[in-house]
């Protein structure tokens, strides 16, 4: 059984499982641009946000990862699910953009000494080589979603990623690899934040060496 309550114990359970993990960097070539997104995880605080995630007695106190959905406005992948993060900036580390965007997005801001790890590097169709910080956010309060970028804020309890139907692989004509997919309630998020969402709860949670950077995309994401 995986202790999920967020406190210092599970946060020291991932960094043990990190340090253990050799993340891969993906090669900027052929017009790849490089951009940066925060796993961040928190207290619950209430119950899940979407009614279709069960609630059980005690889950205020459970581990939860912050996820979005983008606003309606943006020009690319508007409502789609995303992790906070975009475009690391010139001079910037992954960690601190994984931070400045946590800021922008959410209104969540946090030191460098929150940053625990990092997961692979994942190649988008759309073109950026992504790079995955994991972040302890701990019990926080007061988040404010950018209402340019972000339409809402959601906090997925990780026990929902440990769901036995997960990962969804489903195969595509365009491409030999099968699209990753995680079912998160009725819905499922789509390759590649489900990608790095499952890379976490390999490595994070089970401790495992689990590759993820060969999983496709849904065709609609490729542009």
């Amino acid at each position: 059984m995986f202790h999920l309550q967020c406190n210092d114990e599970l946060r020291h359970y991932i960094t043990a499982n990190l340090r253990h993990f050799s993340f891969r960097s993906g090669e900027l070539h052929d017009g790849k641009r490089a951009a940066a997104v925060a796993i961040t995880i928190v207290h619950m605080a209430h119950k899940p946000d979407l009614y279709e995630i069960p609630f059980e007695a005690g889950w205020e106190n459970h581990a939860a990862v912050l996820l979005t959905r983008r606003s309606a406005k943006l020009k690319k992948h508007a409502g789609q699910w995303a992790l906070p993060g975009g475009r690391m900036d010139k001079g910037e580390t992954p960690e601190e953009t994984a931070l400045r965007e946590l800021a922008e997005e959410v209104g969540l801001k946090l030191g460098m000494e929150h940053v625990i790890g990092r997961l692979d590097d994942y190649t988008t169709r759309s073109g950026f080589t992504i790079k995955p910080v994991v972040v302890w956010g701990g019990c926080v309060t007061g988040l404010q979603a950018n209402p340019d970028e972000v339409q809402a804020i959601h906090r997925i309890p990780i026990a929902e990623l440990m769901r036995e139907d997960a990962p969804i692989l489903q195969n595509i004509p365009e491409s030999e690899n099968p699209v990753l997919l995680m079912p998160v309630g009725d819905n499922w998020i789509a390759a590649p934040t489900a990608a790095m969402l499952y890379q976490f709860r390999e490595v994070c949670i089970l401790g495992k060496q689990t590759r993820v950077a060969h999983f496709e995309q849904p065709y609609f994401a490729w542009k």
